[in-house]
């Protein structure tokens, strides 16, 4: 065995991205194993048909080449994993399925999750560990930068700038930004389910409704 893959995360996101990394690898014609990585686990398991092992197990495992997709919801726990797999010498594998659809001038780095049904226009540059769940899109000049996480159904219009570990939540829409005034989306910021964004969002704020306004802690 040459190459191991596998899903870093067993639980709802790793198992729903386990079907989309098999049918990538079928579609590369490749015969590899892909196993899950679940560090509760002390000994070997089988889930949905796949060797689950936790990691020190993964990292003794004999195939010269190891690659990860981080399945792994909290987009903090998502950037100490992808250290820790850059320390012990093992790549970041970007995952997507069989229908997405991707335009002209798009950058993505290592580590994506794309879901069935996303659609990714042109001139897009995505950072790392990037999750775009079922039938969300980035529309045209968006930049996204690492551990950006998009529930499904995300509508991301032209022209927005979306800052590291931000959340957007499932069937919110961001408006339309300019060419020379971009709509941003601050670092840590999370969007909520179904939100409106009109305007640009600070940094580590969590925005809901429609208008989008800030959620005011009590």
């Amino acid at each position: 065995m040459t190459k191991l893959y596998a899903i870093y995360g067993a639980a709802g996101c790793g198992r729903s991205l386990m079907p989309v990394a098999r049918q990538q690898l079928v579609r590369e014609e490749n015969a590899s194993e892909i196993v899950f990585i679940d560090d509760s686990l002390t000994e070997i398991n089988l889930i949905n048909g796949h060797r689950a092992m936790n990691y020190q197990v993964f990292l003794n495992e004999s195939a010269p080449e190891k690659y990860v997709q981080i399945a792994i919801a909290n987009s903090y726990i998502r950037e100490k994993i992808a250290k820790r797999l850059e320390m012990d010498g093992i790549r970041l594998w970007s995952i997507s399925a069989d229908n997405i659809i991707c335009m002209d001038g798009i950058e993505i780095a290592e580590g994506a999750a794309l879901s069935p049904f996303v659609s990714i226009t042109s001139n897009v540059k995505i950072g790392k560990c990037f999750h775009a769940n079922l039938y969300s899109y980035v529309e045209h000049d968006c930049v996204i930068g690492d551990f950006v996480t998009f529930a499904p159904s995300v509508k991301c219009n032209g022209n927005i700038h979306i800052e590291d570990h931000a959340y957007i939540g499932t069937g919110a829409v961001i408006k339309q930004g300019t060419p020379d005034k971009p709509l941003v989306i601050g670092k840590g910021a999370i969007v909520g389910m179904g939100a409106v964004v009109t305007k640009s969002v600070p940094p580590g704020v969590t925005v809901v409704g429609n208008p989008a306004r800030i959620l005011e802690k009590k």
